[in-house]
């Protein structure tokens, strides 16, 4: 069953890291971003209220995904796991000096600052990254979004996702950079 199509909440939200890339079967892609540069290619999915972001470095490919627990996800590949609960920062090596760095926050805010909040990030996504706003599920007056920017750089790319529970005055924010090891020189 493909996931992101029902009303999520961010308590219900989790964050995987794989060594591999996932199906797009398993999920509704809403939105998708595809970056190249010289030492890395990468793809960014909006899955409802999460996202996934796979970037291959050679014959090395990471998987970031934040979505729904699901019984279909993989467990082959799975490098951490985790709920998200108020802050939380991870860093984990792989190979070949890749790198992945990630900082997470739910960030609940009261009645009166939420609205002015949805409404800043909506309009700064409107020329940047990846942006779906949910109308279907709008509650008073604010829909919720997924807004993934992000900074392809040679050596680096970095991740800031935003996604938007308004019913929940809550905001999901992650911060993620996939840094790419020096390339190997071949002596002969």
């Amino acid at each position: 069953m493909e996931r992101g199509q029902t009303k999520q909440r961010v308590e219900e939200l989790l964050f995987c890291l794989y060594q591999r890339p996932i199906h797009p079967e398993l999920f509704h892609i809403h939105r998708v971003k595809r970056l190249q540069q010289t030492r890395y290619s990468a793809e960014i999915w909006v899955i409802g209220l999460a996202h996934v972001v796979t970037v291959q470095a050679g014959k090395q490919i990471l998987t970031e995904l934040v979505c729904e627990e699901n019984e279909l996800l993989p467990k082959a590949g799975l490098a951490t796991s985790f709920r998200f609960r108020g802050e939380r920062d991870h860093a984990q090596s792989f190979k070949d000096g890749l790198k992945y760095i990630l900082s997470t926050q739910v960030e609940r805010m009261t009645p009166q600052l939420f609205p002015a909040t949805h409404r800043d990030y909506v309009h700064y996504a409107q020329n940047r990254g990846v942006f779906v706003s949910f109308d279907e599920w709008t509650h008073d007056g604010l829909a919720p979004f997924s807004f993934v920017d992000f900074d392809a750089r040679d050596h680096e790319l970095h991740i800031h996702a935003f996604h938007a529970f308004p019913e929940e005055l809550t905001l999901l924010k992650t911060q993620s950079i996939f840094e790419i090891g020096k390339p190997t020189i071949a002596l002969h």
